[in-house]
């Protein structure tokens, strides 16, 4: 009897060692990355490709006005409901973003899709997280010089963002949005935004939703 009790003893310690591990897996399931963290293979730089570069395994921005729009395999580059995350750290001052539904464009801002902001002490007043323009938050969740989590949900009508795995902004789409500014499809890009805007990027993932 106390040999069994041993042994039943020893398959429960066995299973909750083996169960985190078992979820963490699945919880990780689905999840594709899109930066293999040496090269931009998949990837194309608009008008400053200065701007980006590639340090310690991360991608630095640090430079003129450029976006590094995702043109690689996964999903074909066309999303439509995904998620669309990375770890990010901001420099002081630093301004950048996260694009969605968009597509390559030259020069300028990206007239297509929207922009999940990423900016901490930067002199705008929209901070992480904000659906820039439409939906936009004011308060600050981290601090410069640190990694964070920025994740980003598109279902349906419906932007979702994530800052350390907390909800910090959920936007609707309404009936009759801006013709360029809402969400289709398309691919997703890294902002860069001034000189003087430091921002590292990595762990870059997607993962695709059913439609």
């Amino acid at each position: 009897m106390k040999r069994f009790g041993l042994f039943i003893g020893a398959c429960l310690l066995l299973g909750l060692t083996i169960n985190p591990t078992f979820a963490q897996k699945k919880k990780q399931k689905g999840w594709k990355t899109i930066f293999n963290g040496k090269n931009f293979d998949g990837w194309k730089i608009s008008e400053n490709p200065e701007t980006f570069s590639i340090e310690d395994g991360t991608i630095k921005v640090a430079g003129p006005r450029a976006h590094l729009f995702y043109e690689g395999p996964v999903g074909n580059h066309d999303f439509k409901n995904f998620e669309f995350k990375a770890s990010i750290k901001t420099m002081p001052n630093a301004n950048s973003g996260m694009f969605i539904h968009t597509e390559f464009q030259e020069g300028g801002w990206p007239s297509k899709g929207y922009e999940i902001q990423v900016n901490q002490t930067h002199s705008d007043w929209r901070k992480t997280g904000s659906v820039y323009g439409v939906q936009d938050v004011k308060e600050v969740f981290v601090k410069d010089g640190e990694w964070y989590t920025e994740h980003i949900i598109v279902q349906g009508k419906k932007v979702t963002v994530l800052v350390n795995d907390k909800v910090i902004n959920e936007y609707t789409e309404p009936e009759n949005p801006d013709p360029k500014k809402r969400l289709s499809r398309g691919t997703v890009a890294l902002q860069g935004h001034d000189p003087k805007s430091v921002i590292y990027y990595k762990d870059v993932m997607v993962r695709i939703l059913p439609d």
